[in-house]
């Protein structure tokens, strides 16, 4: 009897109802393989419903964040410090400058490498990268195929959260200045 009732009640509910409440009871990003395989539905309408949802949680206190193949649902930026109070946590301290430099430099060209990020810089990063790691704002994203395997570093959907954005492409364009070919 309970089969045949949550069988009801779920052909009552619209594909977009059914995504909104798969993203908000797992623990963890789910990917759009995991809600097609859960909705048993096209892979086409579940991207559908995704976008409505993203569309309509716009101006709500949560907000659909993609990182990679990852779909979750957040809180809205505006609302953290009403959420810190809540929780009672305290302001981590800002980020040194150093370390605002090695984020941007991954977030714009992840995954990169602790010997690439250092030769972008042109200073040994492994004392900020270690930071980073430890504020979960990085993470390893694999290993580089070649001599010793340096591991590879990316952001995470913390580093998300963290800076307001729903996904890597909400960062801002990169304006670099033009270099003028040698004569």
């Amino acid at each position: 009897m309970i089969g045949l009732r949550f069988t009801v009640m779920e052909s009552e509910a619209s594909l977009g109802q059914l995504v909104e409440s798969l993203l908000f009871v797992a623990g963890e990003p789910l990917t759009l393989a995991d809600l097609v395989r859960a909705l048993e539905a096209p892979t086409e309408a579940v991207e559908q419903a995704l976008q409505e949802l993203a569309t309509h949680l716009q101006t709500r206190g949560i907000r659909l964040q993609r990182h990679g193949d990852g779909l979750q649902l957040v809180s809205a930026p505006e609302a953290t410090p009403a959420i810190a109070r809540l929780l009672g946590l305290q302001a981590s301290g800002r980020l040194s400058n150093a370390a605002l430099e090695v984020l941007a430099i991954i977030a714009y060209r992840q995954p990169l490498t602790r010997a690439q990020v250092d030769a972008i810089r042109g200073v040994d990063s492994s004392g900020t990268l270690r930071a980073l790691l430890a504020r979960d704002l990085i993470s390893e994203a694999g290993r580089l195929e070649t001599v010793g395997r340096p591991i590879l570093y990316a952001t995470t959907p913390a580093f998300l959260q963290q800076f307001g954005l729903l996904s890597l492409a909400d960062l801002p364009p990169l304006d670099l200045p033009q270099v003028e070919a040698a004569q």
